[in-house]
């Protein structure tokens, strides 16, 4: 008798075990299906102004600045702020906590939540067309690292270009580029330079722009051989934007409903620093898809 309870028991436990740890691998495999559900499901936000309304996804690609601005999303951080830089042909920009009720005449554009977001630049992934989304951000001078304002952005209405304003954009690319370069490779001859240039010593100068360009040979080969991708191209030739920015800010999301009123915000009268005479404020929430 105690044999057959002894076995009973044990069939109970193995029983309750087994089913115990199925039903937590079945648990399990709910969760990681809920979890990638949530990623593939795109973010996307409607953001409500006085000139109507703009849709716009936010990229995955890009996590830190699409989790930060749905974190101030959700906080509301963006409702009641303006429009505060509009610039026809160019962009709109908003962000600037400092712009909810603020007086007309008063200089924006410097405030923020007191972070910024570390740079996550995908070009050519992710370009300036007409309706992308990018964080708006300090001078390379003091902020080399393109490091974007943590709650400042702009919305890209741009222009269409010809192909051939598009090469000469290509041309203008690679020459900023190479200067860059050359700049850097300078750097560390700045005070030698210095001396021959008051010496008027033209043959030192001479030897000392051969060894900085021997320097900089591999990086200047690889920009010479610089072209802008195809499909780049046919957007800004058909839809249009604005290609110089492209490599040097975050592009993190883009307009998928309300290009319309990007045009309306855009045309409206400015005074001074490129702000609307007539505030055009902005409400944000998160949408399902």
């Amino acid at each position: 008798m105690i044999k057959r309870s002894f076995y009973i028991l044990m069939v109970f436990i193995f029983v309750t075990t087994f089913s115990s740890c199925a039903q937590s691998k079945k648990d399990q495999k709910k969760q990681e299906q809920t979890t990638k559900e949530q990623t593939m499901k795109e973010s996307k936000v409607l953001i409500e102004t006085s000139l109507g309304n703009i849709v716009i996804k936010l990229y995955d690609e890009t996590p830190q600045h699409r989790d930060n601005f749905l974190k101030l999303v959700k906080e509301g951080f963006y409702d009641d702020l303006l429009f505060h830089r509009v610039i026809a042909n160019f962009m709109i920009q908003g962000g600037d906590p400092d712009s909810r009720g603020a007086a007309p005449g008063v200089s924006l554009g410097q405030g923020g939540p007191g972070y910024t977001v570390d740079a996550e630049i995908k070009y050519p992934q992710f370009f300036h067309k007409k309706g992308a989304l990018a964080a708006a951000r300090t001078g390379d001078q003091i902020n080399p690292e393109k490091k974007s304002s943590g709650s400042q952005f702009y919305i890209v209405q741009g222009k269409i270009y010809s192909e051939e304003e598009m090469e000469m954009m290509e041309q203008s690319i690679v020459m900023q580029k190479s200067q860059m370069i050359m700049r850097k490779y300078m750097e560390p001859y700045r005070e030698e330079y210095t001396k021959l240039q008051r010496a008027n010593d033209m043959e030192g100068i001479q030897k000392l722009n051969d060894i900085i360009s021997k320097d900089a040979e591999g990086e200047l080969a690889v920009v010479e051989s610089f072209k802008i991708p195809d499909n780049v191209k046919i957007a800004y030739t058909t839809v249009g934007g604005t290609p110089h920015l492209d490599d040097a800010y975050t592009v993190f999301g883009e307009v998928v409903e309300g290009f319309d009123v990007i045009d309306k915000i855009a045309a409206v009268k400015t005074g001074s620093q490129d702000r609307p005479a007539e505030d055009v404020k902005m409400k944000m929430k998160i949408i399902d898809n």
